[in-house]
């Protein structure tokens, strides 16, 4: 696809309309459209990118140069970069989302009336949703193949710096909704990099967006959730936490740890700050501390933590609000479970938590005391992923206690009607 040239304000405006107006128009066909043509599509779709998959990672390799000597943080460069394994993993994500069962349609729930009256509650698509990201070419597929399955149109807004690697995997996307005779228009990505279009997409394009869904940095979902006009899915930014209980099994919370950590420093779902009962101080401390320092991860240390083993990194106030997204983690002792509720329910962005402990008394509190949208136990925070929890993908997180909360799926992507059967009822 083409840039388009975008000289005035009205150009933006004119060409963000025509691409309301047409993912409006894919909606109405994709609401009742079957799942074996939305199957079809996005099993065409898969084998598209694997077999595009040359061109894909030469326009990936364009961006990455248009980035080189940036300055930009290793989590970025790895969100952007495209191998032939990762084609391979959006290859397969597509056919696991065909694999779900279709939810539109579903009935959520039935039941009858005295009056005889019969009322269902039954899933329907949300519309065209809007999806805006950065650094996260994948996001393209995963984003399309996720808003297709739930009956939905999708209008892409990717990043200046992926714009030729998600021009690539669209165009993969396009060939799969042909194959299916889907209308193309059910999946569109805009055309131009001008912030602008940011901004038209906020408004809801005069009522073609039902919802917006952001991926990408701070500043970015924050803008978005300041000026959207329409509702959003999203998460701000993942703080999350692990507590390790007294009670923890010492190898597990060791593995557990540095895996939450450093599988992958650059996702929402990294660990940022470690909390350690003060009742463990002897026993889980320095092991926990030693497994992360020898996986070549930084510690800030809180004053507690420093009085005992003095040698790390004084953490600063800022340390506990902050999302390194990098191979740092603040590290803090609280006393016992109330203290590990308190210090979260102060510092955390309600993405993820878990907790590592064998009392079932301190995980039925941590569970029932915590209101972040995931909770694990005995478990790495990296598992805070759609793909992970059987969804096929995830169009992001949502922290919000609205609609969607975590991973946003193919239900989650979706809302509901009722249907009333009635056998002449009238009501007095």
């Amino acid at each position: 696809m083409l840039e388009v040239p975008t000289d005035h304000a009205e150009d933006i405006i004119a060409l963000m309309g025509n691409l309301g107006r047409r993912a409006r128009a894919a909606a109405r066909a994709l609401a009742t459209a079957s799942t074996k043509a939305k199957n079809d599509a996005l099993e065409a779709m898969a084998d598209a990118l694997v077999a595009d998959k040359a061109e894909m990672l030469k326009a990936n390799a364009d961006d990455l140069r248009q980035v080189e000597g940036k300055g930009l943080q290793a989590s970025f460069i790895d969100r952007l970069t495209l191998t032939s394994k990762s084609v391979d993993g959006m290859a397969q994500a597509l056919r696991e989302i065909a694999a779900l069962p279709d939810p539109v349609g579903t009935v959520i729930a039935a039941w009858d009336r005295p009056n005889g009256l019969k009322i269902e509650r039954v899933r329907t698509p949300l519309g065209v949703i809007g999806v805006v990201y950065e650094s996260r070419p994948n996001v393209t597929a995963d984003a399309g193949a996720l808003c297709l399955k739930a009956g939905n149109a999708v209008i892409l807004r990717g990043g200046s710096d992926s714009l030729h690697s998600s021009r690539a995997i669209h165009q993969s996307l396009i060939k799969g909704l042909k194959a299916a005779g889907l209308p193309e228009d059910a999946i569109q990505i805009v055309p131009t990099a001008d912030r602008a279009a940011v901004g038209a997409m906020l408004t809801g394009l005069d009522g073609a967006i039902d919802v917006i869904v952001p991926r990408g940095g701070k500043s970015l979902v924050a803008r978005v959730q300041n000026e959207a006009r329409v509702p959003v899915f999203a998460h701000l930014e993942g703080l999350c936490h692990i507590y390790v209980d007294a009670s923890a099994e010492l190898d597990m919370a060791k593995s557990i740890v540095v895996n939450a950590k450093m599988r992958r420093t650059g996702i929402c779902g990294a660990v940022e700050t470690l909390l350690v009962d003060s009742a463990a101080i002897g026993t889980h401390l320095m092991p926990v501390l030693e497994a992360l320092a020898e996986a070549g991860c930084e510690i800030r240390a809180s004053a507690a933590v420093l009085k005992v083993f003095p040698g790390f990194k004084p953490a600063t106030e800022e340390d506990w609000r902050t999302e390194y997204l990098d191979a740092i983690v603040s590290v803090a002792i609280v006393d016992g479970i109330s203290g590990a509720i308190a210090h979260i329910g102060t510092y955390s962005s309600n993405h993820t938590e878990a907790v590592i402990a064998e009392d079932p008394k301190v995980v039925e509190r941590f569970f029932n005391e915590i209101d972040s949208a995931i909770l694990l136990h005995n478990a790495s925070t990296q598992f805070a992923d759609g793909g992970e929890f059987g969804m096929g993908g995830e169009i992001g997180i949502a922290t919000g206690k609205m609609h969607a909360r975590g991973p946003v799926g193919v239900e989650q992507l979706t809302s509901f009607k009722y249907r009333v059967h009635g056998t002449g009822q009238v009501r007095p």
